[in-house]
């Protein structure tokens, strides 16, 4: 497509003069942003901060779509999310969903289950390290019937990078005060429930099951949608050791898919939460 200057000026001028802006304040300025230099369908920004649920800044979801795009997505899909994952290492740049994901991802379970609910063709981040261990990722999502970003558009928004980020560091920065009152919050409802006020709910979620940490360690990672040569790369060790694993994994939670191993994930991670 090409540029809409008019458009693009016009998110500009929003910001001229504007020392803050909230949520979203910025989130519709990005949009517009945007908007005026390639198509897709929504957009929507998560903080991460370690392994803390993730808050949401801003989206363009109607009600019945944010309940799968961000209301059970905090509740523990991200966990599984090359996004999340990404972020928490600490990577920058312009990414694309298909260029982080394990190689077995798409036909994980996690990705029949969950991911293809959303309907996207295909997803692309701005990831953006703001201060106190914040990465701030604005996504662009693709619905299928409109398909993948064009590599002229791709480009587009790589060379627009540079400034998205000085936008983000000044609009979004200090927001680790939200992540420590969710925290706090947090802690205050599992102490309720009789249950570790100081770890985080993806920390405990499989520590009542007997498991090893290497165990743990490999399941994480297999419900990731990596495959066992992947998981052996990962962690250092042979592919057969990681299938070995694996078979006691599935004998001590009496289970026998991957399916299964899901259920169990996401049903210990609520209940931790």
């Amino acid at each position: 497509m090409s540029t809409d200057l008019e458009a693009l000026f016009g998110a500009f001028n929003a910001t001229i003069g504007c020392p803050k802006m909230t949520d979203a304040e910025f989130g519709e300025t990005f949009r517009q942003m945007m908007a005026a230099l390639v198509c897709f369908d929504y957009v929507v920004v998560f903080a991460y901060r370690g392994k803390e649920r993730p808050i949401d800044l801003y989206s363009t979801f109607d009600p019945e779509e944010n309940v799968v795009f961000v209301t059970l997505y905090q509740a523990g899909p991200y966990l599984l999310d090359p996004f999340y994952h990404t972020a928490r290492e600490r990577r920058e740049g312009v990414l694309r969903m298909r260029e982080l994901a394990p190689d077995r991802f798409f036909s994980s379970e996690y990705y029949r289950t969950y991911y293809v609910q959303t309907g996207l063709a295909e997803e692309v981040g701005f990831f953006i390290n703001t201060d106190e261990e914040i990465t701030v990722v604005l996504s662009l999502m693709r619905r299928e019937k409109t398909g993948p970003f064009p590599a002229a558009e791709f480009a587009t928004l790589k060379k627009v990078e540079p400034l998205v980020a000085s936008m983000v560091r000044h609009y979004w920065a200090g927001l680790a005060p939200r992540f420590d009152a969710q925290l706090t919050a947090g802690s205050k409802s599992r102490r309720k429930q009789g249950q570790s006020g100081n770890l985080p709910a993806a920390d405990t979620v499989w520590r009542d099951l007997n498991l090893t940490g290497r165990e743990t360690a490999i399941v994480d990672l297999v419900l990731q949608g990596h495959s066992s040569e992947s998981i052996g790369l990962k962690l250092n060790i042979s592919t057969g050791t990681v299938k070995v694993h694996r078979r006691n994994v599935y004998r001590k939670l009496g289970i026998s898919s991957q399916t299964q191993l899901l259920s169990i994930y996401f049903n210990n991670l609520l209940s931790s939460g």
